[in-house]
């Protein structure tokens, strides 16, 4: 099947580039609300399951016997802008598990060049460290949960560490599709193990994530807490002027929302009991944005003000270095 055109790029009168994607809603039960394209083809979530591989640190009792803060549980789910606070975040969850910064196999990279961090950290003549990773939040708590399970942290992102172990029984068991030594595997961009899953599976899982239904009562339990440190500090999610920040503290505990790399997003309306999935096909950004935020126009009702505030996100305009406006970022085909 070929995915459809489901955004498009104008300047002036005319559509100057168009996007293709696939998405999918369902409910906890595999019922589809909706669908187009190709969601049937398995894909690497990447980080938009981040809350999936968060469970275990909930589940296990981690979270309780470090003390773990709402803004540490969000920072667990986040793919982070590298900002002080998130930064700051991430070594205390460290320092609660009795390590530090060099436990961290996460790699490091400048912070988003979007809040100025970046540029403020080089006048400095400092480097960036693992935690300014967008990761590190994660990888903290992947240490926080091997120190209270008794493992050595160290290999931790290996496919056969007890860490990974407790992750894919989570993300197999949410998503309805085991994993195994056959399943598709390959190499995530903080160098942990990333498992190929269809859309269907990754909004099946997103639906039980955001409802509990079909979850054992302990994991349905770890997935409401983390949902509500999310919506409590939607900051620590992503960062400032980021969409999945400011989409989460526009609606609280009635939109979970999470970015993942090349085009791929991932959410939950729990009022709806409906989880989603959905991918850009050339891995876009600013497109799978948008096709989240008409899925979210479409399913979550809103206030007036909400609907003013978010209407932004349905259709970004574009500007020029003048800031003269040339063209919008809009949904198009079934979307639309």
């Amino acid at each position: 099947m070929s995915d459809p055109v489901t955004v498009e790029v104008t300047r002036g009168t005319m559509v100057e580039s168009v996007h293709r994607g696939a998405a999918i809603v369902v409910d906890a039960d595999g019922a589809v609300a909706f669908s187009i394209g190709d969601v049937l083809r398995p894909i690497y979530p990447r980080s938009a399951i981040k809350a999936l591989q968060a469970l275990p640190l909930v589940e296990s009792g981690a979270a309780d016997r470090y003390g773990l803060t709402p803004a540490e549980l969000a920072l667990a789910c986040s793919s982070h802008s590298g900002e002080p606070g998130h930064v700051a975040t991430a070594a205390s969850m460290l320092a609660k598990a009795g390590r530090d910064v060099a436990t961290l196999e996460c790699g490091s990279h400048w912070p988003n060049l979007t809040t100025g961090v970046a540029q403020a950290l080089a006048r400095t003549g400092a480097e960036p460290t693992a935690l300014h990773n967008n990761c590190s939040g994660k990888h903290s708590g992947f240490v926080c949960l091997a120190c209270a399970t008794g493992n050595d942290p160290s290999g931790y992102v290996g496919r056969g560490h007890a860490v990974q172990r407790y992750v894919a029984e989570a993300v197999g068991e949410v998503t309805g599709a085991p994993i195994g030594e056959t399943t598709d595997c390959g190499t995530d961009g903080c160098s942990i193990p990333t498992y190929g899953f269809s859309l269907t599976a990754m909004a099946t899982a997103f639906a039980r994530f955001g409802t509990g239904i079909g979850l054992e009562p302990v994991r349905a339990a770890a997935a409401k807490r983390l949902r509500a440190a999310c919506a409590a500090e939607p900051f620590m999610v992503a960062g400032t002027g980021r969409f999945c920040t400011d989409v989460m503290a526009l609606f609280g505990e009635r939109v979970f929302v999470k970015t993942g790399a090349e085009g791929v997003f991932c959410a939950t309306f729990p009022d709806q009991g409906f989880g989603i999935a959905l991918k850009c096909l050339d891995g876009a950004s600013r497109a799978s944005e948008v096709m989240m935020a008409a899925l979210i126009a479409r399913f979550v009702p809103m206030t007036e003000a909400q609907a003013a505030a978010f209407a932004r996100y349905r259709s970004p305009i574009m500007k020029n270095w003048n800031g003269i406006e040339t063209g919008t970022v809009r949904p198009a085909g079934a979307l639309a």
